[in-house]
């Protein structure tokens, strides 16, 4: 683990105590049973509101404290451990890192305050099919004088049925894989024309698919430029990455620490399983991959913060090897929990239902194995 500064320390402590009492995996299972459709506790987000969590990216102009990428993975993670629901990561960290890229003075001062005191909530809506592919944006954006008309569809929006305001990758050029050609819009959710729906997933959250007939946005709503949109985008996917590699950390963390837990405690044949040595050697196997994926998570979020040159072949490199520890940790989970691991009364099935999405998102193991690979230059 990196070492930390005293403010990243105390921060740390903060977040592991507050998800440990006030947003544990059993406020978790709460919240899905009462299905209440938007995938959070609206009380356990003004709390993360409360204690300044959605400011930690943010200029102290707008608000924020300006804390860096690597501040946010550590409530990230902290808050993986319990999986505690809310649209932190899709707003204050994806939806506001579009906006510092390329947002212009006045939207940064129209949006930023907002997203920091909770009355925002942003999201990225990139992907229109089942798989990441942010290069295939068919979704049109047809100029029509000083506006322009938006038609076709987004899925599996993070947040998306309770964002106020959606950055939506169109194509104003070109056809779907070419990279020129994209644009960004900042585009209100009740605008005429949008329409959402909500999805029911595994893990309980608030996915949407969105629809757009002939919603009309402004030239001023543009994020960016014109037509160039596919650097900001990229820029943004990587921060989005670097900030999920935390989150998926702090997951399979607490799936190592459940399982060692059972470990110790749990008797077979007069003795606690974990002296066998046959368990042994996979706990010790698996605590040598969580502390690899560990360093990737942190030199990712690190990247970022010092603006390297390869930050974003650490960020692939962050979802390859974190999603690859995540996906064998939720299996091993299971599997040496036995058969009360595969109860819904037992927690370990959220965890495993969690990992399954979060390899998915922005990118599974197998598209960042390949971006790794081009970026490098094979």
């Amino acid at each position: 683990m990196a070492a930390l500064t005293d403010e990243q320390t105390i921060l740390k402590d903060q977040a592991s105590a507050w998800a440990t009492e006030q947003a544990p995996i059993e406020k978790f299972r709460e919240m899905r049973d009462a299905n209440g459709g938007i995938g959070y506790s609206t009380e356990t987000w003004q709390e993360i509101v409360d204690m300044g969590w959605t400011g930690i990216l943010v200029p102290t102009e707008y608000g924020g404290a300006d804390l860096g990428y690597l501040t946010f993975g550590i409530v990230l993670e902290e808050l993986g451990r319990q999986l505690t629901a809310s649209p932190l990561f899709a707003s204050s960290l994806v939806g506001t890192s579009a906006i510092l890229i390329s947002g212009t003075d006045q939207q940064k001062q129209e949006l930023l305050p907002k997203v920091v005191d909770g009355t925002e909530l942003l999201t990225l809506a990139v992907d229109e099919s089942p798989h990441h592919a942010p290069s295939k944006i068919s979704l049109t954006a047809e100029e029509k004088g000083n506006t322009f008309a938006l038609n076709g569809k987004k899925t599996f929006v993070l947040d998306g049925i309770s964002a106020t305001t959606f950055i939506v990758v169109a194509r104003t050029k070109g056809a779907s894989g070419d990279t020129h050609g994209i644009t960004l819009f900042l585009v209100d959710a009740n605008a005429t024309g949008l329409s959402r729906h909500n999805l029911k997933t595994v893990d309980s959250r608030g996915y949407a698919n969105i629809n757009f007939e002939n919603v009309i946005v402004s030239r001023e709503s543009i994020l960016g430029t014109l037509n160039e949109g596919n650097e900001t985008l990229e820029n943004t996917l990587d921060r989005a990455r670097a900030g999920l590699g935390a989150d998926m950390l702090g997951t399979a963390a607490q799936s190592f620490d459940m399982t060692l837990e059972y470990l110790k405690t749990r008797e077979q044949f007069g003795r606690v399983i974990g002296s066998f040595q046959a368990l042994g050697h996979r706990a010790a196997s698996l605590f040598s991959n969580m502390e690899l994926a560990r360093s990737c998570a942190e030199a990712a979020l690190q990247a970022i913060d010092d603006e390297k040159e390869n930050a974003s072949q650490l960020c692939s490199m962050s979802m390859v090897k974190v999603g690859d520890f995540l996906h064998e940790m939720s299996n091993q989970l299971i599997q040496i929990h036995g058969g009360i691991g595969m109860t819904d009364e037992f927690n370990a099935g959220f965890y495993l239902k969690r990992a399954r999405v979060l390899e998915a998102l922005f990118g599974n193991q197998a598209y960042h194995r390949d971006r790794y690979a081009t970026l490098m230059g094979f």
